[in-house]
């Protein structure tokens, strides 16, 4: 479990394919603290530690979770947002993210409104997947506020601190990120689906 808190940013050493999976190694400033099994969430996409070596670690994706996510798409030298599993016991900042993405969006819009952020994404709603309006959204990880939700898009705003702390500040038009939907909002859809 996750809060959608972004500890840090970790740019991309390394990409290799075996089969059908990818192995990922991050250079990363918490490197030093992770220990082999440990999970961390990658714009949001949950994987589980499986190297480390200095200031870098290495994580495997699976088919199943790059065909869901923009794992395919990274490259070396990309910025991704990091967060270390919650600790029992902890405050909950954000909300409760579980690190399984649920489909990927495209970014539409990005504007600067007086020292604020705010982004618009498109999503596939034909997925079953909703936002609600002032409801919890996970965009690459990022535990936000759904405002002006829309049957297929959303937009958030984001503080100076999240667009400069995140890699909201590389997003422009046509960017795909990870969106793992509010477990409420879920839950919600999937009764709505039913009927």
């Amino acid at each position: 479990m996750f809060t959608g808190i972004i500890e840090t940013l970790g740019t991309i050493q390394e990409i290799k394919k075996e089969k059908d999976n990818i192995h990922v190694t991050v250079d990363s400033s918490i490197t030093a603290e992770l220990q082999i099994d440990q999970s961390v969430a990658h714009n949001g996409i949950c994987l589980t530690v499986v190297a480390i070596n200095n200031n870098s670690y290495t994580v495997t994706a699976i088919d199943e979770t790059i065909k869901k996510t923009n794992l395919g798409d990274w490259k070396v030298g990309d910025s991704i947002n990091l967060e270390r599993a919650m600790k029992l016991g902890d405050r909950l900042d954000g909300h409760i993210v579980q690190g399984h993405v649920d489909q990927t969006g495209i970014c539409i819009s990005t504007e600067e409104t007086n020292g604020s952020w705010s982004y618009t994404f498109e999503y596939d709603e034909t997925l079953n997947n909703l936002t609600i309006e002032k409801g919890s959204i996970t965009v690459n990880g990022v535990s936000l506020t759904v405002v002006d939700s829309k049957k297929n898009q959303f937009s958030v705003a984001i503080i100076p601190y999240t667009h400069e702390h995140t890699n909201f500040k590389n997003f422009k038009v046509g960017t795909k990120i990870n969106l793992e939907f509010d477990v409420i909002g879920k839950y919600v859809s999937k009764l709505y689906a039913s009927r």
